[in-house]
């Protein structure tokens, strides 16, 4: 894709991807409430209420979609007062056509995002993330031979909207067959209603504190340096994208869990205990993407996006590094949701995101892509390193020194990689593929087993192995 779309044309993608991303603001963090509305229907055992729930919300999310498109055509019409003078003309005519492909797209998550959050209360992950294993796999097969006949960054945003549609009318067919849900749009309560709206308030105010962080930054650069300088961010931003999935992937499982605990008998202790056994999973997997991404990252990143992106790898560190503390204690997110102490987070944080544009407007000056990814990096340090970890301590009441302790038995499992990865680097020659693949291998299969021997616990190792000997009795059972 980098290859054949080139570097300005990825960066006016990653441009109008960035602007367009800001109607999602528009959900209002309702998305974010379904869950902790539903539990509390499943445990008062009210089936019209759960359909009454799902139809308020089905209501919602539609006209949201409709808000959507309207504010699509206002973008579509007003963008060249959006982007500057930072595009060509060619350019300009381009972006208007992802616009509108980009905002249909978005229209049409908006209603499928209610059947996804349905999916998410009733706990159906193999079904959920294999719809979204899907959309990973089929996307570069699609995309790619529409980009070989030349139809551009255009042919990729109509490949992404096309499967968008069908993973929406599976999840629909899902809903409806296999979970039997009921909506309906009777005796709708406007307190219910009134209710959510406070509940979801601070949760929208954080969603965009997060657009901020994660989307200024492209912005300011398309309109201080040019689409050159948004590609090369876009390519250490898409690499920060994927290291928080696979953090969520982990504790978006756990959201429902958390929510029945609160709702049956909110125990601090047990709350602290989950959040520990989660935050060590997920730093068992953080720990060895950030430390193999430092060893061989930049020569992995030469070799896939090639020479023109080399500052991506110091963008995708100073962004992946600092994030590494939030993603290992997301699941205190749905924490604060559950007990509906969300507010300061959300106020904190904006006042940070603020701090980010105004830091980020001065470094992307001295430092380019490098200087806005500084920027996100700071704020969020002070955000999530220091804020964060007083706010669970002082006001969720969870243990932090029991959670941190728990994690830093972690380190020594580090110490044979590290070594192992310095010695790569010093000795080998990982500008060759072969080479650099072998290395990587080997440096997985050391981390494995210093964590296996030195650090994971009983749990751990029975969660791993139980999934082993799961696989091994499931293939006995087949033949």
């Amino acid at each position: 894709m980098l290859r054949l779309l080139g570097q300005s044309e990825y960066g006016l993608y990653q441009l109008v991807s960035s602007v367009v991303s800001y109607l999602g603001l528009l959900s209002l963090g309702f998305g974010s409430s379904y869950v902790r509305f539903y539990s509390r229907c499943k445990a008062a055992k009210d089936e019209d209420e759960e359909a009454r729930l799902n139809g308020m919300f089905m209501l919602i999310f539609t006209a949201i979609a409709v808000v959507c498109v309207l504010c699509g055509f206002v973008l579509e019409t007003n963008i060249t007062t959006i982007f500057g003078s930072g595009l060509t003309e060619a350019e300009y005519a381009t972006a208007r056509v992802l616009m509108a492909i980009m905002v249909l797209n978005l229209a049409i998550t908006f209603p499928n995002t209610v059947f996804n959050c349905i999916i998410t209360a009733h706990e159906q992950f193999i079904f959920q993330k294999s719809l979204i294993l899907m959309q990973y796999v089929f996307n570069p097969f699609l995309t790619l031979p529409l980009l070989i006949m030349g139809y551009g960054s255009v042919g990729m945003v109509l490949v992404t909207t096309f499967l968008t549609i069908v993973t929406t009318i599976l999840n629909i067919y899902y809903c409806f067959v296999r979970l039997h849900v009921r909506f309906s749009f009777r005796n709708l309560k406007p307190a219910l209603l009134k209710e959510m709206w406070i509940f979801t308030f601070f949760i929208f105010l954080n969603q965009i504190i997060d657009q901020i962080n994660w989307s200024i930054d492209k912005f300011l650069l398309g309109r201080m340096a040019g689409t050159t300088a948004v590609a090369v961010y876009g390519i250490g931003g898409q690499i920060n994208t994927l290291y928080v999935q696979f953090s969520s992937s982990i504790s978006n499982v756990f959201g429902p869990h958390v929510n029945r605990i609160v709702a049956e008998r909110d125990d601090d202790w047990e709350l602290t205990k989950v959040l520990t056994r989660v935050g060590r999973v997920q730093f068992y997997v953080l720990a060895l993407i950030l430390s193999g991404f430092i060893f061989f990252g930049h020569p992995f990143v030469l070799h896939w996006a090639g020479k023109d992106y080399s500052d991506s790898y110091g963008v995708a560190l100073l962004l992946i590094a600092p994030v590494t503390i939030p993603l290992i204690q997301n699941l205190g997110i749905e924490i604060q949701r559950a007990r509906n102490k969300h507010q300061a987070r959300s106020i904190v944080y904006f006042f940070i995101a603020i701090g980010n544009i105004f830091l980020s407007i001065p470094l992307i000056r001295i430092m380019g892509p490098k200087g806005a990814a500084l920027g996100t990096a700071i704020s969020l340090l002070i955000g999530n390193g220091l804020f964060m970890n007083f706010y669970y301590q002082r006001y969720l009441h969870l243990k932090m020194g029991y959670y941190w302790m728990n994690i830093g038995k972690i380190l020594p499992g580090l110490i044979a990689p590290v070594v192992a990865g310095i010695l790569m680097n010093r000795f080998l020659d990982l500008n060759r593929i072969p080479v650099l693949a072998v290395c990587i291998l080997i440096y997985t299969l050391i981390y494995a087993a210093s964590m296996w021997f030195l650090v994971m616990n009983d749990y751990e190792k029975n969660l791993l192995a139980g999934r082993l000997i799961k696989k091994r009795k499931e293939r006995k059972d087949s033949k």
